[in-house]
Formats: structure tokens, sequence, C-alpha cells
């Protein structure tokens, strides 16, 4: 049932898509390079690494990024989807070692490769510092800070998510939707819209009410699809924060007749991303340029992630979604389930 929701949700997604003519030569070097940083896996997790298709899911987002900047953000991508699976699956990371990588990471990217936390180390770091060499060597300041503070952002809806799963609390509906965006990781692809056509956007536009609404929905859009995709294993290890899941819970109905309020949900959210991207009003020219690539990226991201999501072995048809984690929360691997 799921996989007919997730295809008649992309058939009525409205966004083109589009993917990076260099997706899969970054793949292959992805795969060439990820050994070299230590991380502690074997044949079949690298494997598993590489089914999922994490330059796709980055060429899918950036396809007008130049090849060695797809690189930079499939890097990228590959240590939130490590963070991620560390945070998020059975044998998680506790809520104390998540603020400590949380604090860790910040302090790396604010500092550069002179900036050691206990709370990132190893592998993770190398792979983090090696990622970030470029956007922080190419751009200003006031950019760096505000993807810094949008990882901030990140990890610590991922330490709350741990804590409420810690006490048992499943969320609301409301209460989802606020911490979902913030777990997503959705606000940290958009600066890297900036990073890829190098033109950064001043504070002012970039924070501008009907731009952030805009991404809020974005945010949504990506976030309640990968939901629905990743039901069933949320069923047995969320604790309740999947979209489908709270709306069950809120409504007092079976999962199974949570699906389509859910799906309804996201049309109504797609056509007002639509109306509000339609409406967007002009900043100048100096700068309008630069506010319809960011639009374009933020739409790429939505429509991206659905293919993405029905192509990757993370999901869906794939075996990727029910497997073990790739690293534990020691930062070895993880044996498969």
């Amino acid at each position: 049932m799921t996989d007919d929701i997730l295809r008649s949700l992309r058939a009525d997604c409205p966004i083109p898509p589009r993917l990076s003519p260099y997706a899969d030569r970054v793949q292959r070097w992805l795969d060439d390079r990820l050994p070299g940083v230590g991380l502690p896996l074997d044949s079949p997790a690298l494997d598993r690494l590489s089914r999922a298709r994490f330059a796709r899911y980055a060429g899918r987002l950036y396809p007008e990024a130049t090849e060695p900047d797809l690189r930079a953000i499939a890097a990228l991508f590959t240590w939130f989807f490590l963070v991620d699976d560390a945070c998020d699956r059975p044998d998680r990371l506790r809520p104390d070692q998540i603020l400590a990588l949380r604090d860790g990471t910040l302090r790396l990217l604010r500092d550069g490769p002179r900036g050691r936390h206990p709370g990132l180390t190893g592998p993770l770091r190398r792979l983090l510092v090696r990622a970030w060499r470029e956007p922080r060597r190419r751009m200003p300041a006031r950019w760096r800070e505000r993807f810094t503070d949008a990882v901030g952002h990140h990890l610590h809806g991922a330490w709350l998510e741990a804590v409420e799963k810690a006490a048992g609390r499943p969320p609301d509906v409301a209460r989802y939707v606020e911490l979902r965006r913030a777990t997503s990781a959705a606000y940290v692809s958009y600066p890297l819209i900036e990073f890829v056509t190098g033109r950064p956007l001043p504070d002012a536009v970039y924070h501008h009410p009907r731009l952030r609404e805009i991404g809020d929905l974005g945010n949504d859009l990506l976030s309640w699809y990968n939901d629905i995709a990743s039901l069933e294993r949320d069923r047995a290890t969320s604790g309740g924060h999947n979209l489908v899941l709270a709306l069950a819970a809120e409504r007092g109905v079976g999962v199974e007749a949570a699906l389509d309020p859910a799906a309804e949900r996201w049309r109504a959210a797609m056509r007002r991303f639509v109306e509000l991207r339609a409406g967007v009003p002009s900043f100048g020219p100096a700068l309008d340029e630069a506010v319809a690539d960011h639009l374009d990226g933020v739409a790429a991201a939505v429509r991206g992630t659905i293919d993405w999501t029905l192509e990757s072995a993370r999901y869906g048809g794939g075996d990727g979604g029910k497997e073990g984690p790739l690293l534990n929360a020691s930062g070895r691997a993880g044996a498969p389930s």
C-alpha cells in the first residue's frame, strides 16, 4: 500500500525531475574514497553504502553543481546519513552522546581542522574534515555561520527526539511536525544551494518570511514523503516519530487508516508550496537571480528526495531500509540484522 501511495504522490508532484550528469561518476569516486577515511565497515557494509546512492541524491538536489562541488556535497550527505543511522537505529547513541557529537561537530565547523572535541573523533571526524574543506575555504564567514547554525539545529533536533524516545513520549502531530523539520536536515541542504551557485543571499533575504515559509513547506514535503517510505521500519524503532504514526495516534485509528490522511496532508502542502513560490516578490535586479536559484533549489530538494527514495536501496523496494546500522553507538561497524 505504501508503494502505491509513494508513486501516486510522485505523479502529483509538479516539480520536474533533474539529475547531475556527474552523479554516477561521483558515486564511484565516493565508493573509492570512503575506505580511506577509516570507516570500520566490511565489504557488505560498504556495498550497502554504495547502493544507497548518496551521490545520486546530491546530484538530484544540485544538478548544476560542478563535479568537484558535487563530490564535497556527496561526502557531506554520507556523513549526515551515517550520523542519522547512529542516532536513529535500535543500537543508537544515548542523548548525552548526541549532545557531545553536536558540540564536536560545531567546534569543527567553526574552527576548522584545529577544532577538536571528544564528541567527534575517528573516521566520522576525518570524513567531515574532508567534506567541509572546500566550502570553508571558498564561502564567506556569514555563510559558514548560517550553515553551522543549520547543522546545530539539526543535531539538537536529533537530541530532542532521542530524549523523547528514551522517555517513551510519542509526539502529537503538531509537535512531530515541528521536530521533524529539525531532524530532516533539509535546512542544512538549503545553504548548500549558495555554495553551488557562489551567490550567498543576504540574511535579510534568506530569512524573509515568504522564503522561510516556502522552505518550511519544502521541508515538510520531503520529510513526510520519507515518513511514508520508512513507515515499516519506523513502526518498530521510531517511538511514534513518523507523520503516519502521529496521525494514527491522534485520531485513534490504525496505522493503515492514517496513510490516506498523511497523503492528503502532503498534497495540501504541495498546493500551498506552488502557490507561494509563484507569488514571491522581487528583491531587485541584483538579487532576483540568486533568489530564483534558492527557490529552484528548495524545489529540487523536494523532487530529488522523491526520486531518490524510489531508486535507493535505503528505502522502499530495496533492502537498505530493513538492515541494521552501518555504525553503532561506539563508532564500530554495525552487524546487519
